[in-house]
């Protein structure tokens, strides 16, 4: 017996009429019949909502206006199709059928999770990028413990240098590298000299940026949030995305490739490849490309950039692929449950 899909919507007379015609042909062509509401998800009603009824029968596929006789040979030529796949055991065809026959816990959470994967996205993004904030908030509150565990946790995924890094609860927002250039503000340098370091981190070298990476701050410049200031951009701009993407109902359509190279990753590299370059140790490199440090501002632009283009990107791709499953989880409860 072939399964029938019937797309439609409340209030679609052809939507009735389409329906009434099927249980008629019931008869004549026995059917499994599915009856999807597009309404019920918005990839259905952006793929039907001009189309209502429409009609998948295998392969085949019949949108509105089409006549009884029409659906009658629709019907007729994917039955066709089966019982000749049946006579020469397809073997794809046999495993297709046997899986559309069942529904086990996989395909409840597969459904599931194409359902609410972007509040699942978003929730991690927004903990992701929130969680290093936190570790300021402790430190300022003397809850040290939870403070040392956030900054532990990442560690491995930031260099957390902290002349590259936001400050909550100080003088300055930030306190960049005096390589940077910036008028008017408190330098690293500056703000880091402690009895240890009585000439404070005047330096890259491995051990600077070592002490760099441990240094915390204090009550008098703030405390260091656990992420650099470019992470904060790329997944802040990245959560931004995915709230906005939320709120339109994942109706953006995917920016193209060629913008998210030119404007997503052209800065970001221009901007990180050449401050990395240019402070490499060497003589000839440095006469070709003068040591330069990044500002704030350049990094945050940057990250920012990144983030929303590459969300811009990714989104909507893995949107097209979730509607899929979901359109196919969809069918195959609609036939089974009845």
């Amino acid at each position: 017996m072939i399964t029938v899909t019937l797309y439609t919507r409340a209030g679609c007379e052809l939507c009735k009429q389409a329906e009434e015609d099927l249980k008629a042909l019931q008869d004549v062509i026995p059917h499994q019949l599915a009856i999807l509401d597009i309404d019920s998800d918005p990839a259905l009603r952006d793929s039907f909502a001009l189309e209502i009824p429409v009609i998948e029968a295998g392969p085949f596929r019949l949108k509105a206006p089409f006549t009884k006789q029409e659906l009658q040979m629709t019907l007729g030529a994917a039955a066709d199709r089966r019982v000749q796949l049946e006579n020469i055991n397809d073997k794809t065809f046999r495993v297709n059928t046997s899986r559309i026959q069942t529904i086990n816990r996989a395909d409840k959470i597969s459904y599931w999770i194409s359902k609410h994967y972007l509040a699942i996205f978003n929730a991690f993004l927004l903990l992701y990028v929130g969680l290093p904030f936190l570790a300021p908030v402790f430190k300022k509150v003397n809850w040290n413990a939870p403070a040392e565990v956030i900054y532990t946790i990442y560690s491995p995924l930031c260099h957390q240098w902290a002349f590259r890094s936001f400050f909550l609860f100080g003088e300055q927002a930030f306190y960049p590298h005096a390589a940077a250039k910036m008028a008017g503000v408190l330098t690293f340098e500056q703000v880091s000299i402690s009895p240890s370091n009585p000439q404070g981190i005047t330096d890259l070298t491995d051990p600077s940026r070592l002490l760099a990476r441990q240094f915390q701050g204090n009550t008098v410049i703030g405390y260091k949030v656990a992420f650099c200031e470019r992470d904060v951009a790329i997944w802040g701009a990245m959560a931004l995305f995915g709230v906005v993407y939320a709120a339109t109902r994942r109706k953006l359509p995917k920016l193209h490739w060629v913008i998210w190279v030119l404007v997503g990753m052209g800065p970001i590299g221009l901007d990180g490849f050449s401050q990395l370059f240019s402070q490499i140790p060497n003589s000839f490199i440095q006469s070709i490309l003068p040591y330069r440090e990044s500002t704030p501002f350049l990094r945050v632009l940057t990250g920012f950039l990144f983030g929303i283009t590459t969300a811009w990107f990714m989104f909507p791709l893995i949107e097209e692929s979730m509607a899929d499953t979901r359109r196919l989880f969809a069918k195959k409860f609609a036939v089974l449950q009845k």
